[in-house]
């Protein structure tokens, strides 16, 4: 009884390492090389991502248009992703040919300097290949690169944002296509350390075109002007390269932005008991 029970426990044993430790689908003839515009990597930090597909002499075809999965995993948490299909499909690789596109990400803020086991930086590992949408298999899924990814605080000199005036309370709705916002009254205005250097600006946000039309969004810096638009679509991002000459001498400097239409939504909607004045949705501020 003893033996039979052993034999079935060994059984047992090989079934699960046959489908536990099944080798990963690969794709022959397939490298991947990537590298970010900024070095050092830190957390909240904008950067650029560069893929550069090699396709060997021996590439097989893939025949199919699969998307590119791209993974960044702090310990067993997957942090951020940026899963997308490449600009060139894949159904249209062909061997001995390079294909190379770039890609904005934001890594997210997620370091904690104060933890007693912190020691000066933390690791991502990156888990990029391809996958097809279509297809429920085992090959559905292919790794192609994976690789560790040093990434440290940020710099001591990173501004500061100070939400001052005309801002409403951070609202969440993991549903919504901005995720998380804060509407803003007419003129909201936020106060920023200046760097006293160029910088990089970016601004996203949204408008309710079922309550305004051609509602104008106006971002200045100090008094001057940056931009002005009206938002095609109910959502917005705006990137700006800021010179220092626009920043002032001071300290700090003033990001307004106003509206020159706003809404009550208890007035524009039967179904809202909301009684706010609102003008603009900003979901992100970014400047560094």
């Amino acid at each position: 009884m003893l033996r039979k029970i052993s034999v079935a426990l060994l059984v047992a044993i090989l079934i699960f390492f046959s489908f536990g430790c099944k080798k990963k689908a690969e794709v022959k003839g397939v490298s991947l090389d990537v590298e970010f515009s900024e070095d050092p990597l830190t957390d909240y930090l904008i950067t650029d991502m560069t893929y550069h597909w090699k396709m060997a002499e021996d590439f097989e075809k893939l025949g199919r248009d699969f998307s590119v999965f791209v993974h960044f995993w702090h310990g067993n948490n997957l942090l951020f992703q940026d899963d997308h299909f490449p600009e060139v499909p894949t159904s249209k690789w062909e061997p001995g040919k390079e294909y190379t596109y770039s890609r904005r990400i934001l890594i997210p803020q997620f370091i904690d300097e104060f933890d007693p086991e912190f020691k000066g930086e933390e690791e991502l590992r990156l888990v990029i290949g391809i996958i097809s949408p279509y297809d429920k298999s085992s090959n559905a899924k292919r790794d192609i690169l994976e690789e560790k990814l040093k990434v440290l605080p940020p710099p001591l000199d990173t501004p500061e944002i100070i939400y001052e005036d005309g801002w409403y309370d951070l609202e969440v709705n993991p549903e919504a296509y901005l995720k998380q916002w804060r509407w803003t009254s007419k003129v909201a205005r936020c106060v920023v350390d200046n760097p006293k250097r160029d910088a990089l600006l970016v601004i996203k946000g949204g408008v309710n075109l079922e309550a305004l039309e051609n509602q104008k969004v106006i971002f200045k810096i100090n008094d001057m002007v940056l931009d002005e638009f009206i938002p095609e679509e109910s959502h917005f991002e705006k990137t700006y390269n800021v010179k220092k000459e626009m920043l002032g001498e001071g300290d700090e400097f003033y990001l307004t932005i106003t509206t020159d239409k706003t809404f009550i939504p208890a007035e524009a909607f039967p179904d809202s008991a909301d009684e706010r004045e609102l003008g603009l949705q900003i979901s992100f501020l970014y400047f560094r």
